[in-house]
C-alpha cells in the first residue's frame, strides 16, 4: 500500500477539483481544509485518505470515477461503464479522431514537460489530466464498439 499512497491522494485530489471545492465540501460534508488534508503530499498527513462514502458521493457529481478507476488500475482492473451510459454523438470515425486528437495532446504536453529534462509536479498533474482524457475518448470507443456487434 505505502507505494500506492501517492497516487491515490493524486486521484482524489482530481476527484475533488472535478467536482469543485465548494461543490464537494457540500456534497461530503466537509471543510476544504479536511479535504485538502485527504490529498495532501505532505508527511503528517499521509496516513489520512478520503471515506468511502465521501468517494461515492463526490463520483456521482464528476465526469470520471477517478479514485474508483485509480483503485481498478492498482489491482490491475479494467473499468468499463455500464450499458446505460450513452455513447457521444457520432460515429466510430468521430471517436478515431477523437482519440487522435487526445493523444496528440497528450505527447505534445509530455513533449513540452520533458523539455528541460525533468517532470515537474504541475507537469505531472497535466500529463495525468490528458492521459484521463484519452481513457475517457478510449471506454466511449470500446462502448461504441460493444453496441455495433450485438
Amino acid at each position: 500500500m505505502a507505494g500506492h499512497v501517492g497516487y491515490l491522494k493524486k486521484h482524489t485530489e482530481a476527484l475533488v477539483k472535478d467536482v469543485g471545492i465548494e461543490a464537494a465540501c457540500e456534497l461530503t460534508g466537509k471543510s476544504k481544509a479536511t479535504l485538502g488534508r485527504y490529498y495532501s503530499d505532505n508527511a503528517e498527513h499521509a496516513d489520512r485518505f478520503i471515506p468511502i462514502d465521501a468517494v461515492a458521493a463526490l463520483e456521482a457529481a464528476a465526469s470520471y470515477p477517478h479514485v474508483t478507476s485509480a483503485l481498478a488500475e492498482i489491482r490491475g482492473i479494467t473499468m468499463s461503464y455500464d450499458a446505460d451510459r450513452s455513447n457521444s454523438e457520432g460515429e466510430i470515425n468521430t471517436d478515431v479522431i477523437k482519440l487522435s486528437q487526445r493523444f496528440a495532446l497528450l505527447m505534445a504536453e509530455y513533449n513540452q514537460s520533458i523539455a528541460d529534462g525533468v517532470i515537474s509536479t504541475n507537469e505531472a498533474k497535466r500529463l495525468l489530466r490528458e492521459t484521463t482524457a484519452l481513457q475517457k475518448v478510449l471506454i466511449d470507443m470500446k462502448l461504441r464498439l460493444e453496441d455495433e456487434d450485438e
